[in-house]
Parts: structure tokens; sequence; C-alpha cells
């Protein structure tokens, strides 16, 4: 039972953390007219599997359906992450959370990003192609840096609970 309780302890940690990602995107937004990340074009990088890395994906083919496709592999990815997370925090962490091991691993997950994803869709090493990398980095990290207290505010909210599989 331990591990089904730190599976769904995971997907909803990894859930909080990618609301709390995109709750952040939708203010940043409104407040400053950042652009939000296009999940469509995520979504066609996927389509386009099993080849990795184009020279640019806005200029690939158009994937059906992959709007839903994007949001769908976001989603995933950060239950993913929270899975992870929680197998390797354990149950010990989820009793009484501590944000350091939760942030450091948040920002960690900045690296598939960094050197999967963006260089896969055309946008070079740690989005190296883009206008004002550094500026784009450290966008990133604070997307990272909320994703994580997303997590860690969530996992505080059931980790002192006596079991959610129980």
């Amino acid at each position: 039972m331990i591990a089904l309780d730190l599976l769904l302890k995971g997907v909803l940690i990894g859930l909080a953390g990618t609301v709390a990602m995109d709750v952040l995107d939708i203010i940043l937004n409104r407040l400053i007219a950042r652009r939000r990340p296009d999940w469509g074009l995520v979504g066609r990088w996927v389509g386009h599997m099993p080849k990795i890395f184009h020279d640019g994906i806005a200029k690939a083919a158009p994937v059906r359906g992959e709007a839903a496709l994007g949001w769908s592999f976001h989603y995933g990815i950060g239950v993913f992450y929270g899975v992870v997370f929680a197998v390797l925090a354990g149950s010990d962490w989820f009793a009484d959370p501590s944000f350091l091991p939760i942030w450091l691993f948040g920002l960690l997950t900045i690296s598939a990003g960094w050197f999967l994803l963006f260089p896969g869709m055309g946008l070079g090493w740690a989005m190296a192609k883009v206008g004002h990398p550094w500026r784009e980095r450290a966008w990133g990290l604070l997307g990272h840096t909320v994703f994580a207290t997303g997590m860690w505010a969530c996992a505080n909210l059931i980790g002192g609970s006596a079991g959610l599989a129980s």
C-alpha cells in the first residue's frame, strides 16, 4: 500500500505543480503581456516522433490534434516528475515536506527542456537560438521554481494524511 500511496501523492503533486506553472503563465501574460507557451508546437514535436531534432518545429507539417497532444504531454510530464520525486523522497518526506529538496528537484527538471525539448524544436541548447536566451532561461527557472512550489504546497496539504490509498 505504501507504493500506491506514493504513486497517488506523486500524481497529485505533479498536477498541482503543473497547474501552478500554468497559473504563473496566465498572470505574466496579463500583467506584462508575456507570451504563453505554445503547447500546440510541443504537440507537433511529439507528433513527429521518433524524429527528435528539427530545424524548426513551426515549419514541420501540422499534426492532427497537436494542441491537445501538447497539453497532454505537458501535464503528463508534470505528473511523471511528481511521481519520480515522490518515489525518491519517500513517505518520510511527505510527513513533513521541506522545500529545499523539491525546489532543487524542480530546478533539475528544466534540464529536459533545455537539453531535449528546446533543441528538438529547433530552439537550440538551453534556448540558445532565441532572442535574449538568458532572459528566457531566467523565466524558465522562475517557472520551474513555481512548479516546485506548487508541488510543495500540495504535499503540505496531503502529506500529513494517514495515507491516500488506504
